[in-house]
């Protein structure tokens, strides 16, 4: 049987994203985000070109944090969970807006595949409302979140403003992420709404995804502990 996959390590909340097409670079920041960097994130970016290399690749150097963001009917999101369930990520995300049986055909679908492929399963976790979106005219970030948990995620995926409410709906227990975390004197880039690393953990975040203020550094793994050393 492979190696169980571990759990999120709550001592460092950074999760770095590796959004770049190019796995020989990307795997190379991963080799020296090694130790700092609590998960590193896989996404659209570096799967599409790469498949499942990727998360093989990068799982050498770190907990991979799985952002596929799944999103379809319940059946169809089932299907790639179980297809991906088994690559031994930490954290895959799906769309908290497909709904209470779309998550759990994704719990269900993860915990297959990866007792055919003899792994632990990568837990689910829902985004509600992207962080480059406004907050007008949306779902409720908490609501979406409540139902999502409800479902069998372990957790959302929340944007700036929505952490504080969305961690009093789910109290203590379901993991809050949040993304576009941005360390002082970096510019916002894609997201609307953003928050920096400290305020993210007062708000009552679990885990911070911060790309490219570390990735774009020439030393990426003391850009890493430079933002949890501004967590304090």
């Amino acid at each position: 049987m492979a190696d169980a996959t571990p759990s999120p390590d709550p001592a460092n909340p950074l999760i770095v994203a590796l959004d770049r097409p190019d796995l020989d670079g990307a795997e190379d920041l991963a080799r020296r985000l090694a130790g700092a960097a609590g998960m590193l994130k896989v996404g659209l970016e570096l799967y599409l070109p790469n498949g499942p290399t990727a998360v093989e690749r990068i799982r050498r150097h770190g907990l991979v944090f799985l952002d596929l963001k799944l999103h379809d009917i319940p059946s169809t999101v089932g299907w790639a969970a179980r297809v991906v369930g088994g690559l031994g990520a930490t954290l895959l995300t799906v769309h908290a807006l497909g709904g209470e049986a779309m998550v759990a055909a994704a719990v269900e679908g993860a915990a297959e595949g990866a007792r055919r492929a003899g792994v632990e399963p990568p837990r689910i976790i829902a985004v509600t409302v992207l962080s480059s979106v406004g907050g007008e005219s949306l779902a409720s970030p908490a609501s979406l979140a409540f139902e999502a948990v409800a479902a069998g995620a372990v957790g959302v995926v929340v944007s700036g403003d929505d952490v504080r409410e969305v961690r009093e709906a789910l109290g203590e227990g379901p993991l809050v992420v949040v993304p576009g975390v941005r360390p002082a004197g970096f510019g916002s880039n894609d997201h609307v709404r953003i928050l920096s690393p400290r305020e993210a953990l007062v708000a009552g975040a679990d885990h911070l995804v911060v790309g490219r203020p570390v990735t774009e550094s020439s030393d990426p793994a003391a850009a890493a502990r430079m933002v949890l050393a501004e967590i304090g």
